[in-house]
């Protein structure tokens, strides 16, 4: 959706939830109504619940292999949004919710922000474990001299005139 609909979007939403409980109302009640909004803000909430724990397993997962877990991150991001379209009072936010829910849907909503969607720290200063590629011989890098000072090597006398100093001048 190009950023220019987005405003127009915003004030037609609500008319539309509005007009879906108009009708949703005159074919089901009004009672029955309420309980379908409850009902999909409960589902909304239990489903994030549910595929947000698989989700956050499969990232570690990406992660830990040292692949790229964009994918998972964009699904989550998506399962969160899904939810909270769930949690919206509305059938049209709930219809939105629950077609974020499938996964084919994501991968196609993946399909069209892969290359909108930069992941950072996606390189081997972050990945955990060997480089790929190294052997089993491979020794950790070298990042800098480790100086090892007790308490007898480091001391300092604190300065009376030092702003930051926790006893007060006598020239104050």
């Amino acid at each position: 959706m190009r950023l220019s609909l987005l405003p127009i979007f915003v004030f037609l939403m609500p008319l539309a939830e509005i007009a879906g409980f108009i009708v949703v109302g005159k074919m089901v009640g009004v009672w029955a109504t309420l309980g379908l909004v409850i009902l999909s803000a409960v589902l909304g909430a239990a489903l994030l619940r549910i595929q947000g724990i698989g989700i956050l397993q499969r990232i570690s997962s990406e992660s830990r292999n040292g692949g790229d877990p964009g994918r998972e991150m964009v699904h989550g991001a998506m399962i969160v949004i899904a939810a909270f379209f769930l949690m919206l009072p509305g059938f049209i936010s709930d219809i939105i919710g629950l077609l974020l829910f499938i996964p084919a849907v994501r991968d196609i909503a993946w399909k069209i922000l892969r290359n909108r969607i930069v992941v950072v720290g996606n390189s081997p200063a972050f990945r955990r474990g060997q480089q790929p590629g190294a052997g089993p011989q491979a020794q950790p890098r070298n990042t800098g001299t480790v100086v090892d000072l007790d308490e007898t090597d480091f001391h300092r006398e604190p300065k009376r005139n030092s702003p930051w100093s926790d006893q007060k001048r006598l020239e104050d």
